[in-house]
């Protein structure tokens, strides 16, 4: 059992977020009310990648005076590895998460990760692929066989055995967290391959745990254009090796 961390935040929640203004209440709403029914303290850090809505304002008229959900705004687009990097950074949690602001992965599961963290786990991340995985509602076929081929190519290029790279719901024990997202160069989608090559560099146990997942119609991928950006950061993860950008 889980137990209070004295004056100290036990969990951050980081929530990557770009022009979410339909869903950011909802989701807020549900993690917040979850998270406190929980007996730790814990954050809730949005990260705003230079939405051009209102998600901004409508955390802030939200939920200002609640002291445990905090935003933080990048002034331009840069990436959802950028927004996760921000977050994981900006952190003061014993342990680290983030999660899509879909919710793809029910909050609910976050204490089977947590369990796993604190038995000695250093990164925790969330499969598709496993057995005793649930999907819910499917991605398009084109783009789950997409999906499939990324994976094949992350582990190939990387040289990794990964069933599921790109399930938006992973955690990390603190001093993963900040080893691995410190050096973290990679901007783009590809940055979920970056963070586990890097995890498996730096020496820290990844473990993989089945999820209920529901896709959701709404997403932010723009197909061709993020496979193709994708492709590419595999190579360059391999050049920033080479070239001692991950001493």
């Amino acid at each position: 059992m889980l137990e209070r961390a004295p004056q100290r935040i036990l969990l951050s929640l980081i929530i990557p977020a770009f022009n979410e203004e339909e869903r950011i209440e909802k989701t807020l709403e549900c993690v917040v009310g979850f998270l406190r029914s929980q007996p730790y303290s814990s954050e809730i850090i949005i990260v705003d990648d230079g939405s051009r809505d209102r998600t901004v304002e409508m955390v802030r008229a939200r939920w200002a005076g609640q002291a445990e959900v905090k935003i933080h705004a990048h002034p331009r687009n840069q990436g959802k590895g950028a927004s996760v990097r921000s977050g994981m950074l900006l952190g003061e949690g014993r342990y680290l998460f983030f999660t899509d602001a879909d919710l793809s992965v029910p909050i609910e599961l976050l204490p089977k990760f947590l369990v796993q963290l604190e038995s000695g786990s250093d990164v925790v991340i969330g499969t598709r692929k496993s057995a005793g995985s649930v999907i819910e509602v499917h991605q398009p076929l084109f783009r789950e066989l997409l999906g499939k081929a990324f994976t094949v190519l992350s582990n190939w290029i990387l040289g990794l055995r990964v069933s599921d790279f790109t399930c938006g719901f992973k955690g990390f024990r603190r001093e993963a967290a900040k080893t691995i997202f410190s050096r973290q160069q990679v901007l783009n989608w590809s940055f979920d391959s970056e963070i586990l090559y890097l995890a498996r560099l730096k020496g820290f146990h990844v473990q993989e745990m089945p999820v209920v997942w529901r896709n959701d119609q709404k997403t932010k991928v723009r197909l061709w254009c993020d496979v193709v950006t994708s492709l590419l950061g595999l190579f360059r993860i391999r050049a920033y090796h080479v070239l001692g950008r991950y001493r």
